[in-house]
């Protein structure tokens, strides 16, 4: 089964660049910033990975950005994690990046998109993988402060296909930001919202109707209501799901009762996501691996992953077929 998901043709659909920042590159960058970090070494900086809540991660992963300070430090940056998953035959990526965390570091926005864009060309000119980028607004902040960031995203429009909306998600419901949001859209960008992870299922509801995603990010907790569920088959609505990521920051106590497989079952387009792979243990390998080992997923449960997230990118039609057909054919010879 590790040599079948080793091979399989993948497409990640949910991963925050920033959160690809391994401790070795932090270091180094920190090195060349001349930025002192907290920690005397990759092994206790690793050793401070053991999160009990979403909160506990995000406390460390805005204080390891910190050491991002440059267009070239975005581009290494993304040219590993580019890099980690060519290894793993991921085809298509669609990446998450955080402007507001990098603006009030007093960075201007360009530095981050135009290293991240770099790295993107780079990967699809020598790996041929595809990409898209995501500006996702920080729901712990205000409206204003998105409707600016929106603002400041107008030059770099043509390399920014959707908006997110991530970060703390407690006491911070989408429905904050659903003028930011229809504002959005009246520009052309697709919507994702993280919805569902440490939130009820009526903040998925709330991300389906007043912000009108295209996507949901995470959506664990749609189990709790047999409705929604019922409502998410029928509009074939994507869950972008990332089984180390839940497992880590204790949404799911053990990858055993995670709820990926009764989503499969229930017919639901679920895809299998890293989200903070530096942070969580593992890239999406790592993640087909562990979900497969817990849950006893079968080739064709595999195979189904691959397939719903293809539907569910932000692609043309023609990448599509191409990464159908490249599935369809790795399954074939495999029977």
């Amino acid at each position: 089964m590790k040599r079948f998901i080793q091979g399989l043709p993948k497409v990640e659909l949910h991963c925050h660049i920033e959160g690809t920042l391994e401790p070795e590159l932090m270091f180094e960058l920190a090195e060349r910033n001349g930025i002192a970090l907290p920690y005397s070494s990759v092994t206790e900086l690793r050793q401070a990975y053991a999160f009990t809540r979403l909160q506990d991660f995000l406390d460390i992963y805005y204080q390891g950005m910190n050491v991002l300070q440059t267009e070239q430090d975005f581009f290494d940056l993304t040219c590993a994690y580019l890099t980690r998953i060519h290894a793993q035959n991921v085809r298509h990526t669609e990446i998450f990046f955080d402007p507001q965390a990098h603006l009030c570091r007093d960075l201007s926005f360009d530095v981050a998109v135009n290293g991240i864009s770099r790295a993107l060309q780079a990967a699809e000119r020598d790996y041929g993988i595809s990409s898209r980028v995501i500006m996702c607004f920080l729901r712990h902040l205000d409206q204003a402060d998105a409707f600016n960031t929106l603002d400041l995203a107008r030059p770099y429009r043509e390399k920014i296909i959707g908006v997110g909306l991530d970060s703390s998600e407690r006491d911070n419901p989408p429905e904050k930001f659903e003028q930011v949001f229809a504002e959005a859209r009246s520009q052309g960008y697709l919507c994702v919202a993280h919805a569902g992870e440490e939130g009820p299922p009526e903040y998925i509801y709330s991300a389906l109707d007043r912000l009108r995603v295209n996507r949901i990010d995470h959506g664990n907790s749609c189990l709790q209501d047999p409705a929604l569920v019922e409502r998410l088959v029928a509009e074939k609505m994507p869950l972008t799901v990332c089984p180390l990521s839940n497992t880590r920051l204790c949404v799911v106590q053990d990858m055993t009762e995670h709820p990926l497989k009764l989503m499969l079952d229930q017919s639901m387009r679920v895809t299998i996501n890293s989200d903070d792979p530096a942070y969580f243990g593992g890239y999406m390998n790592e993640n087909f691996e562990a979900i497969t080992d817990a849950l006893n997923l079968s080739h064709h449960d595999l195979a189904q992953l691959s397939s719903n997230a293809i539907d569910a990118a932000f692609v043309e039609t023609a990448r599509k077929h191409e990464l159908k057909s490249e599935l369809a054919g790795y399954v074939w010879n495999k029977r």
